[in-house]
């Protein structure tokens, strides 16, 4: 049975920074089915629930990778590290299970795909993926988001 690594907020988790969930039908149907690996990179990462919103100053979840970007909180509290190693854990977890497919929450500065907010905290969405959708792809997992 093919494993899928699911954003733990999609399961139902409370996990978002606000304390709360973003429940996707088709990631219950995954934990339903016994499929999904469930995992928040950012609670992974050390990070608390409920926390501050961040955002990735500089680039993307790539420019992080490299060295050129931070993850920096609503309250300017530098949180690079925290995103950094929830992505790896991520991987882990992923690499653990034989999973080599993702469904993630979009536009978080961890698991955004496609789209992450700009690193103003005006709202203004940039191209882009989060820090652990950009460590799962260059791991060769498919990543999408929900």
């Amino acid at each position: 049975m093919e494993k899928v690594l699911v954003s733990a907020c999609l399961a139902g988790v409370p996990c978002r920074y606000d304390g709360r969930a973003r429940t996707a039908r088709v990631v219950e149907d995954l934990v339903a089915g016994g499929r999904a690996v469930v995992v928040c990179p950012e609670g992974a990462g050390g990070l608390p629930t409920p926390r501050p919103a961040a955002e990735i100053v500089g680039g993307d979840g790539a420019d992080v990778l490299d060295g050129r970007a931070r993850v920096v909180d609503a309250a300017g509290t530098d949180c690079t590290e925290e995103f950094t190693a929830g992505a790896r854990a991520a991987l882990a977890a992923a690499e653990a299970s034989g999973a080599r497919r993702a469904l993630l929450t979009a536009r978080s500065p961890s698991c955004g795909c496609g789209q992450v907010y700009d690193g103003t905290f005006g709202g203004t969405l940039r191209p882009g993926d989060g820090v652990t959708a950009a460590l799962l792809r260059r791991a060769g997992i498919a990543v999408d988001a929900v």
